[in-house]
């Protein structure tokens, strides 16, 4: 393989996007010459506007950075000196005219295995849904969501205890492992591509934080799913005792008892409660404006907090 190099723009927001973005700059086959990133927002107590990771990581490798609010503010005239733009998690549409500046055009690391998961929240609706695997899939991107063509794939186990932090920094490795070969390949003549295959495709909506309040009438199973889907966020919670209770680690246990959904058992090493079908142990939970804590050290604060009514709801 020679070493035709790329001009790259590059559009990604968050935390897998600068790892990706790290990787190619770190690699130096291809030259980063514009990043395209969603505009400071405002973050923690005070409010302060935070940049995002990936123009952090622009601006310590003095790359020029654009933040337009919205599509209509990118113009095509800003990626004139690109052949290519690589588009991970960047948050914004891509319109169709940006799409065909590029010489090779806009391509995509996607965390799914395309056509599953198109959309959102790929890695938390796999772990929620069940999923025995997932993967990344880098795309070229056309005017659908998550529809072009396919140019590689690579695939990861979901394990038993995996939470979408834990899943995503297994996906972020191996897209930051495998783009800089992908992207030879394309300079080179080398890469091919592939059409999704239509009638497989499913769809991972965005997480709303209504959806992270747990309905104690589904199994223990789908909720324990859940609240490793929503870790590290929105996670999930209850109202137990008129409290809060955000719920960071659970298991399951088979239980024979038909008692009603939400009801708390006593247990001293963990907070099991009742749900449509068998037990779920909280493990780790928080309280409000508290740290998250093991539920063992909770209940031996709490002794009183478990009697004959108590409710999850």
């Amino acid at each position: 393989m020679n070493h035709a190099k790329l001009r790259l723009a590059f559009a990604g927001t968050p935390e897998i996007a600068r790892i990706v973005l790290e990787a190619v700059i770190r690699e130096g086959r291809h030259t980063v010459e514009l990043v395209l990133t969603q505009p400071d927002r405002p973050a923690g107590r005070g409010r302060k506007l935070k940049p995002s990771d990936v123009k952090l990581c622009a601006l310590e490798n003095n790359i020029p950075v654009l933040q337009p609010a919205t599509s209509k503010e990118l113009i095509p005239e800003s990626l004139k000196n690109c052949d290519l733009m690589l588009v991970v998690a960047y948050g914004l549409l891509i319109t169709p005219e940006i799409l065909a500046t590029p010489k090779y055009g806009c391509i995509n690391i996607h965390t799914s295995l395309l056509p599953r998961w198109r959309g959102a929240a790929p890695i938390q609706r796999a772990i929620e849904e069940g999923d025995s695997e997932t993967g990344i899939t880098i795309m070229q991107m056309d005017n659908g969501l998550d529809t072009g063509p396919m140019l590689e794939q690579f695939t990861c186990s979901i394990m038993p205890d995996d939470t979408a932090g834990k899943l995503h920094d297994r996906l972020a490795e191996i897209s930051a492992t495998n783009i800089n070969d992908l992207l030879s390949k394309i300079v080179n003549g080398e890469a091919s591509a592939t059409e999704q295959d239509n009638s497989k495709t499913t769809y991972a909506n965005k997480i709303s934080k209504q959806e992270a309040k747990l309905d104690w009438t589904q199994s223990a199973i789908e909720l324990e799913r859940k609240i490793r889907a929503f870790n590290p966020f929105p996670v999930t919670h209850t109202v137990i005792n008129d409290i809060n209770i955000r719920i960071w680690e659970a298991e399951v246990k088979q239980s024979p008892e038909n008692l009603v959904a939400g009801t708390l058992l006593n247990n001293k090493t963990s907070l099991d409660i009742m749900t449509g079908k068998d037990v779920l142990a909280i493990t780790r939970l928080q309280l409000p404006g508290k740290r998250p804590m093991s539920a063992k050290d909770f209940l031996n604060g709490h002794p009183e907090f478990i009697n004959d009514n108590t409710v999850a709801c």
